[in-house]
């Protein structure tokens, strides 16, 4: 993992501007650009994709209309599968999140272009297969894309370079996770290669954006710490706006894709922990207010998650006796 030197907080009077945190922060990126380049391997779209099952959709073609029993895969799967798709195709909006914070210039505009450019993968494969495969109604999915994208997408956080550090670290790993258990509750061995090959991506995107931020908590810890606190207490996958999002996310909540006790044990936790976020040390003011912040929320979370996984099994019981 590359490190910076360690630098503590300026005083209030010399706090850290977005543009200083930018250029102090330009030697990790550099480094960590190099690292991720060094470990991404070259993959093709068009590989994963059984274009042998594929067939003309009803239309202009002449084809046949979509009908469920078509699908190869399971009922949460397709659930997670649109949802998951829907979330690649905001891209542009993104891309211009990213680049409007971090910029477009040395290593970080490097780095911006090459996201993008990884992340168009996983759409470019993900709608190739559920065509390919008939795995989900087009006509719906494409409208569903239509009103997504038009809506665009725009942070939660305040736009900070911290907070936007923050918020990836976390999502990417949330976005690995979800897609890899759709795979496993997809029931199509094809869908769950294609899946595992991009959440091999996100994985990459993870380390990249957590080790920034590791840099980042040695160089500024207080404001970094306060961006986590920030980002974990208001976390949302940034699919929200999805049609039918809420409908969505509590299917995949109780099929095991995406719930609260995965997003505590398998996203949070592994990030705080390897950063050791409840461990920071020398913290003054806000910082420590959003160190404690965070202890206390977590605590509260893995409580709910408890409450959740009973929830759940009652749910999952009462589905099996019908």
């Amino acid at each position: 993992m590359t490190t910076a030197p360690s630098r503590p907080d300026k005083s209030p009077a010399q706090a850290w501007s977005d543009v200083q945190l930018l250029c102090a922060l330009e030697e990790v990126v550099e480094a960590e650009l190099g690292r991720h380049l060094t470990a991404a391997k070259e993959w093709m779209p068009h590989e994963y994709v059984p274009w042998s099952d594929g067939r003309n959709f009803e239309g202009v073609m002449g084809g046949e209309a979509w009908a469920p029993e078509q699908s190869k895969v399971s009922d949460v799967a397709r659930i997670a599968l649109v949802v998951n798709l829907l979330t690649e195709d905001n891209l542009p909006s993104y891309h211009h999140e990213i680049a409007t914070v971090f910029g477009r210039d040395g290593a970080w505009g490097t780095w911006v272009h090459r996201w993008t450019a990884e992340e168009g993968r996983h759409a470019i494969a993900m709608r190739d297969y559920l065509l390919a495969s008939r795995a989900v109604d087009p006509v719906e999915l494409e409208r569903f894309r239509m009103t997504h994208m038009a809506e665009g997408f725009e942070a939660d956080n305040s736009h900070s370079v911290l907070h936007s550090i923050a918020y990836v670290a976390f999502q990417e790993l949330a976005t690995r996770v979800s897609h890899r258990n759709t795979g496993h509750h997809s029931g199509d061995p094809v869908c769950e290669r294609m899946l595992a090959r991009i959440a091999t991506d996100e994985n990459l995107h993870m380390v990249f954006y957590r080790n920034l931020l590791a840099a980042a908590l040695q160089i500024a810890p207080d404001r970094t710490m306060r961006a986590v606190a920030d980002v974990v207490t208001g976390f949302r996958m940034p699919g929200h706006g999805i049609p039918g999002f809420e409908r969505a996310a509590a299917r995949m909540a109780v099929g095991g894709i995406y719930n609260l006790r995965i997003h505590h044990d398998d996203v949070l936790q592994p990030v705080l922990r390897h950063l050791k976020v409840l461990e920071v040390s020398g913290l003054t003011g806000e910082g420590l207010l959003a160190q404690e912040e965070l202890g206390a929320f977590m605590n509260g979370l893995g409580a709910q998650a408890t409450r959740f996984d009973e929830r759940r099994a009652t749910i999952l019981a009462r589905r099996h006796k019908e």
